[in-house]
Order: structure tokens, then C-alpha cells, then sequence
């Protein structure tokens, strides 16, 4: 072969060697960026939602120090100091405790020391230690309240921890401390596979999906920090000298790659504020790089294969027309998918407005359905005024004939008197059953709404045996919601009390409303009825579930009367009575009217 020809053949070969590996690296360099942009969205998501997930735990025991210190109990603790103070404080800080879920309350005096706990009488009680070493107590006496989390020095179990500052005039007589185990969100990224960690203003891990995370710094600590933490405490028995960083040559900042032991993770950042933490979440890179690989090999043998055919049937024309059918084929699978994310958006904007308009119809549904159950004794509580005004007529028509208008006026006010019985009744049952829109919340006065709803169940009551008395505080604060949804729910939920009460044999109903501090007003529900077994306490607020034979009821009440609640801002939750029978809890927020918005907002 002439040397000429064997040159050009060499060069043609190292021509398409070239050539396939610039498409195999580009294609490999498109494909990891792709990935890599998708990786990044995952985590920014995750991110979002994990951190609404930590601002949520924090903040609804957030308020649970500055009320715990505005009883009595506490007040009484501080400035008496006497073993009854000191017992009084102790069981009500175990009780508050218990219903409110947060792990430990303590109260400390001015000088830090421990005068009483919820856990005074468990091993590792906080009682006679003292704590003013801790920046939340420091922050809490200089600026009213603080916030820090850190390993406890007395149960070794980490905690955050929430205090308030108690005044007593112008003195300042203690701090109350919360401690809130934020362990069961550790738990819930473990059982996710998250890995996911939230790291302090220094960049240690103190709580972390992945036990292997807790307790190490991000990047190596400076002495100064490391003596800071020393001197605080913050992780009492743990060695942060000497725990490997998690990403040493990372900017973490700027959420860059995160090098481990054998894969490689993007690692994206947040910032929880007030208390300057940094929320963490990674996910690894190792499916993109395989699925990069595969594509740049793809890439490769499609290059090959073009190649060989443009040596053998001219690869220019080939690769003209590969070019532009790739184009028409991306071009119409852009406008495919354009065309079906909007219908996409259509039938969501579509199926959002029917499922408003099915929760409206169930909801109407429900106040008919409850109607329908009190149909015979309305119906009796009209068809006696009825008859009563039809004999009065007739007496008004006899004295008339006699001429003694003294009579007459007398039996036509009798009169008068039954008609407006029967139209309180109608007007209750117009009201109750014709509105459909709630409107914006407003500002309802409890106690008439319990009025109307007593005025519509006294027949029912009357006929099924059942004696139904309703007390409430004298000067009761106006809550927050819809007069008639909320009448809608009492009644609901004072007619089941009627129908278990009355199947029961026995025969009394209470109903209390009270205010409990200074944002909420709560209204038992007390029946003396049979009570509500485990098996259906379950099941309780799911929809078109009952206990009654088919046709008495859709199932609908109580979850319609529970979701009608929150929209106010309120709840609803069932118990065991006291002395037997079952009581029904409704919890209303007092109308605010600044922030009754932002209220129902975030509830």
C-alpha cells in the first residue's frame, strides 16, 4: 500500500477516534449535568419540606414556657418557696407535662437553681441543679425568653430547649425552661433513608437521619469554638476534637459536593432561623455518574455506527438528515409535553374547584341529614302550637259572639304568643338550613350560638327522654368563626350526645363553655351514654363512617364538623366521661381583630 494512502487511512482513523470520543464526553458531560440539575431540585425540595417539618416542631411548644409561668402554681413557687408551693408546682408541671407532649418543664430561680420539675420524683431529676451556665437561661433573664439546644448535663439525652422569663412587677423572679426531644424527627429521616441533619452556627451535627452523622463537625473547629462549646456545655461527654468532619474540603455554603468514604453526594444547605442552625440534606451522585457512563458508551457506539455508514454511504448526507430528524422529533416531543403539562393544569384547576364545590354540598348535606334526624319531634314542636292556636281562634270567635273584648284581647295575645313560638322555630330551622357560604370569619358570640342550637334540639330532646342543661361563663369572650357552621356543629354534636344518652337509659346531657387562658374558649359535651368502644374511637372522623343502621345517617357529621373547626382555627376531640359516657371537647381561638387572618392562617 503506497504511503500516501496508509497516511490518509491513519489519519481518517485518529480522525474517528477523535470524533467518538468528543461525542461519548459530551454527551457523558450533558448527561451529568442533566442529572446532576435534577439531583439539586430533589434536594432543594427535600429541604423545603424538611424544614417546614423542624419550624413546625419548634413552634408548637414554643408558647408553652411564658404560659406555664403565668399560673399561679409557679407564681406562688417563686416568691413563697415552701414545700406546698414547691409540691403544688411540681404536679402541675408533671400534668402539664403530659397533656402537652413536651419532654421535660423545669422552673429555675435568679440564680439558676432548680426549685421544681415534671420529673422532681424520676430518676435524673432536674430538681437542686443548677443551670445557670446554660445560654438559655442567660438569654431568658437579659432579654425575656431564649432558645438553645444541647446534650443534658443531668440525663444525658439531647434536647431543645425553650425558656421564658417571669416578672413579677418590675422583678424578675425565675425562668420556666421547656425541653422538646426533637429525637422522633431523627427517627422519621432514618425511617425515610433521608440523609438529612441539622448542624449548629458551628457546624456540628446534633441531630441526624443517619446515626453515623450525629456529633461531627462539618469542618474542622477552631480552639476557640471548641471552648466555647466546652464552657457551654452543649454536648456534655462528647469529644468534638476528635470526630472526623464530614466534609473537610466542602464549601458548605454554597452547597458543593460532599466527598465520602466510597460515593460521592450533593449536599444542599438551609438556614433555620432565629437560632442560626444550618438544615442539611444530601442525596448521592453515584446514579447519575452510571447513568452519564451509559450514556456517554450510548453516545459512543452511535458515533461508531454513524461513522462506519458515512464510510460507506456518504456520511455527510446521513448525518445531515440524522441531524434534522433529531430536531423535528425533539421539537415535537417539546410541544407534546408543553401541550400535556396544560391540560395537566387544567384538570387539576378543574378537580380543585369540584372537590370545593363537593365539600360544600357534603357539608349542606349534613345540616339536612341532621334535620332529617329531628324531623318528628320539629314536626311535633309545631303541630302543638298548631292545634293550641286552632282552639284559641275558636275561644276568641265565642267571646266575640258574647261581646267581651276583655276575653278576646286576652286569648288573641294567647294567641299571638304560640305564633311566635312556631316562628322562632322556623326562623331557627330557615337559617340553619339554608346558607351555604360561611363568608370570612367573623366575630361570634358563643352564647348565642348555643341558644339557637338548644332552641332547635329541645324537641328533640323533650320527646327522647333526655334532660339537656347548657351552662356557660357570665361575660364569655367572642370567638373566632361562622355562626352559622359553628351552630351547625353543636348541634351535631349535642344531638349524637341526645341519641346515645337516650339509647342508654339514662337521661342527662351537660354542656359547659368556659375560657381557657386568654386565646381559647372550650365547650364540653358530656352524655351519659354507653360510651365510644377502642375499635370505633379509630375510626371516628372518617367519612361515611357509622355506627347507625343504614339510613339514619351519611357518616358525614363528625368529620365535617372537625374540618369546619379547623378552618376556624379550633379542634375537636373525643374522651371518656368521668363518670362514665363520653365527652366531647370543642376548643374555639377568641376572636382577634388584628390577627384573626393571620391566626387561621397558620393554624
Amino acid at each position: 500500500m503506497p504511503a500516501a494512502i496508509r497516511r490518509r487511512h491513519i489519519g481518517l482513523a485518529a480522525l474517528t477516534l477523535a470524533v467518538v470520543l468528543c461525542l461519548a464526553l459530551g454527551a457523558w458531560r450533558v448527561a451529568y449535568l442533566r442529572g446532576l440539575g435534577e439531583v439539586e431540585r430533589q434536594v432543594q425540595d427535600r429541604l423545603t419540606i424538611n424544614l417546614r417539618s423542624v419550624e413546625s416542631e419548634i413552634e408548637r411548644f414554643r408558647y408553652l414556657p411564658g404560659v406555664v409561668g403565668e399560673d399561679s402554681r409557679i407564681l406562688a413557687l417563686l416568691q413563697l418557696r415552701g414545700p406546698e408551693a414547691i409540691a403544688a408546682a411540681n404536679a402541675y408541671l408533671k400534668s402539664v407535662r403530659a397533656m402537652s407532649g413536651v419532654d421535660e418543664l423545669y422552673v429555675l430561680d435568679p440564680a439558676g437553681e432548680t426549685l421544681a420539675a415534671s420529673n422532681w420524683n424520676e430518676p435524673g431529676s432536674f430538681v437542686g441543679h443548677n443551670y445557670a451556665f446554660r445560654p438559655y437561661f442567660a438569654d431568658a433573664m437579659a432579654f425575656g425568653s431564649g432558645r438553645f439546644y444541647a446534650v443534658g448535663v443531668t440525663t444525658g439525652k439531647p434536647g431543645y430547649f425553650l425558656s421564658s422569663r417571669i416578672d413579677v412587677g418590675a422583678r424578675s423572679v425565675g425562668v420556666v425552661v421547656a425541653k422538646v426531644d426533637m429525637g422522633p424527627l431523627a427517627l422519621t429521616w432514618a425511617a425515610a433513608g433521608e440523609m438529612s441533619a441539622i448542624a449548629d452556627r458551628e457546624g456540628v451535627v446534633f441531630l441526624s437521619g443517619d446515626p453515623a452523622w450525629t456529633y461531627r463537625p462539618l469542618q474542622a473547629l477552631d480552639p476557640g469554638t471548641l471552648d466555647r462549646l466546652e464552657q457551654q456545655r452543649r454536648y456534655d461527654g462528647v469529644d468534638l476534637a476528635a470526630a472526623t468532619p464530614l466534609a473537610p474540603e466542602a464549601d458548605v455554603d454554597a452547597g458543593s459536593l460532599m466527598i465520602g468514604a466510597d460515593e460521592r453526594y450533593l449536599l444542599g444547605v438551609r438556614a433555620v432561623e432565629p437560632d442560626g442552625w444550618q438544615l442539611l440534606s444530601a442525596l448521592p451522585l453515584e446514579p447519575v455518574e452510571r447513568e452519564a457512563r451509559l450514556i456517554g458508551g450510548f453516545a459512543a457506539l452511535v458515533a461508531v455506527l454513524a461513522l462506519g455508514a458515512w464510510l460507506v454511504f456518504n456520511q455527510r448526507r446521513q448525518i445531515v438528515r440524522f441531524k434534522l430528524d433529531q430536531n423535528a422529533v425533539l421539537e415535537r416531543r417539546v410541544a407534546e409535553r408543553t401541550q400535556a403539562l396544560a391540560h395537566e393544569v387544567e384538570e387539576r384547576r378543574r378537580a380543585e374547584a369540584e372537590l370545593r364545590a363537593t365539600q360544600e354540598n357534603l357539608i349542606h348535606a349534613a345540616k339536612l341529614a341532621a334535620l332529617g334526624r329531628m324531623s318528628a319531634a320539629i314536626v311535633h314542636e309545631v303541630s302543638q302550637p298548631l292545634s293550641a292556636l286552632d282552639n284559641t281562634l275558636a275561644a276568641a270567635d265565642l267571646h266575640a259572639q258574647r261581646n267581651a273584648p276583655g276575653e278576646v284581647r286576652r286569648i288573641l295575645e294567647s294567641g299571638r304568643n304560640l305564633l311566635r313560638r312556631m316562628q322562632r322555630t322556623i326562623k331557627h330551622l330557615r337559617t340553619f338550613s339554608s346558607r351555604r357560604d360561611p363568608g370570612p370569619p367573623e366575630q361570634v358570640q358563643l352564647s348565642g350560638v348555643l341558644d339557637a342550637a338548644m332552641d332547635i334540639l329541645t324537641p328533640q330532646a323533650r320527646d327522647a327522654g333526655v334532660l339537656v342543661t347548657a351552662v356557660w361563663e357570665p361575660g364569655l369572650p367572642p370567638v373566632a368563626g361562622n355562626a352559622v357552621r359553628l351552630e351547625q356543629v353543636f348541634i351535631n354534636l349535642i344531638l349524637n350526645a341526645i341519641e346515645a344518652t337516650a339509647a342508654a337509659g339514662n337521661a342527662a346531657v351537660r354542656l359547659i363553655a368556659r375560657s381557657e387562658g386568654d386565646d381559647t374558649v372550650v365547650v364540653d359535651i358530656a352524655d351519659s351514654g354507653a360510651g365510644i368502644p377502642d375499635t370505633v374511637r379509630e375510626r371516628l372522623f372518617e367519612p361515611f363512617f357509622t355506627t347507625k343502621k343504614s339510613g339514619e345517617s351519611l357518616g358525614l357529621g363528625l368529620s365535617i364538623s372537625r374540618t369546619l373547626l379547623e378552618e376556624f382555627g379550633g379542634a375537636l376531640r373525643f374522651e371518656a366521661g368521668a363518670e362514665g359516657g363520653t365527652l366531647a371537647r370543642v376548643t374555639l381561638p377568641v376572636y382577634r381583630a388584628a390577627a384573626t387572618g393571620e391566626k387561621l392562617e397558620s393554624a
